[in-house]
């Protein structure tokens, strides 16, 4: 009771609504700033938890993963009612959580799974997994489209970051529509680089994507043309296309290569009607905000949160009961529909 009182005093000190006074405190710890995805998140998640009734603590850690652990720990010892958190390294925060737990504080995994912890009550997230096949079936559609009289397809492969749990769904999604492809000689992965180990890109860097791709130009297609590039997420995607204009491509008889993204970024948007990336995968934040209030509520009320996967998503010490979204492919043909009919995105922020 003291502790509730402080806490109300504290807030209502600070102007918070006296709706906020009456729930409690949500901490929020994402991992960056630096992609304007993260920014979206985490204002959602604000909106909506004030809307509910609860204050919030928003951080973000800067992909600094010494810095999250701070933040989190922090925020335990001030006491929040409940943990919201997107992992920079899904495997480093089990001790946090052991302090969490310890204090009867519920942990939220968002969109980033938590591993090696028993300390997680539940994880709200994307079909991972169906990220990677629409990744995949776009940029066969794209390949089919722009390069139909071609066989095989000169393709490469970017995943995201080893230490980022949906990178090996992402990919192993991807691969399952691709892998067919090349066993049938469809498709050529010339530089023979595949497997998470070998084209994984650490904290899903665009500079490290550019930098690749520069090095698979130099020593693989002096005298072929790469014709898809897949790409789990728009940031490393606008490095990989850096790396291919600089060469040449999307200029004279040097066709764009097909190149796939995730997160329908403002930059890639503008760069899809540019007629350069040519798809990427739309997560509704706003919706993931939404379960994830949903499931903090539930959790502080004594009641069950709403899940539908129960067998997914394994962290290595406890199979974590989630609720997963639909993500959908965007282009240049359905982008109006989708990004600007939700309201996700203006006119005039993308054109």
């Amino acid at each position: 009771m003291i502790k509730a009182i402080g806490t109300m005093a504290l807030m209502a000190g600070l102007g918070m609504p006296a709706a906020a006074q009456d729930k409690g405190t949500v901490g929020i710890s994402m991992p960056t700033k630096s992609s304007a995805r993260w920014i979206s998140d985490g204002e959602s998640m604000v909106e909506q938890f004030e809307e509910a009734g609860y204050a919030t603590d928003l951080q973000y850690a800067e992909d600094d993963i010494p810095n999250q652990l701070a933040q989190i720990e922090n925020m335990i010892t001030k006491g929040v009612d409940a943990l919201v958190i997107a992992s920079i390294d899904g495997t480093t925060l089990s001790n946090a959580l052991e302090n969490a737990a310890a204090m009867d504080i519920p942990v939220i995994a968002y969109d980033r799974l938590i591993r090696e912890s028993e300390n997680v009550s539940y994880y709200a997230t994307f079909d991972n997994f169906q990220v990677g096949v629409q990744q995949a079936e776009s940029l066969v559609e794209g390949l089919e489209e722009r390069f139909p009289d071609v066989e095989p397809w000169n393709v490469e492969l970017f995943g995201g970051s080893p230490d980022d749990n949906n990178a090996y769904f992402f990919y192993d999604g991807a691969m399952s529509v691709l892998d067919p492809l090349i066993e049938e000689g469809k498709v050529d992965i010339v530089s023979g680089q595949m497997g998470m180990d070998t084209v994984g890109t650490l904290r899903w860097d665009g500079a490290v994507a550019q930098s690749r791709m520069d090095n698979l130009l130099s020593a693989n297609y002096t005298d072929k043309q790469v014709h898809g590039v897949l790409s789990p997420y728009d940031g490393l995607s606008i490095g990989i296309l850096s790396s291919l204009k600089g060469v040449g491509y999307g200029s004279g008889d040097m066709e764009m290569p097909i190149v796939t993204g995730q997160d329908a970024e403002v930059p890639s948007v503008k760069s899809i009607l540019a007629g350069e990336q040519y798809s990427t995968i739309f997560k509704d934040t706003r919706e993931l905000a939404r379960v994830t209030v949903g499931m903090v509520e539930a959790l502080l009320e004594g009641t069950e949160p709403e899940i539908n996967d129960t067998e997914t998503y394994d962290n290595g010490v406890k199979v974590v009961p989630s609720y997963l979204l639909s993500p959908v492919p965007v282009n240049a043909t359905n982008y109006e529909d989708v990004l600007v009919g939700s309201g996700y995105s203006t006119e005039d922020q993308i054109k």
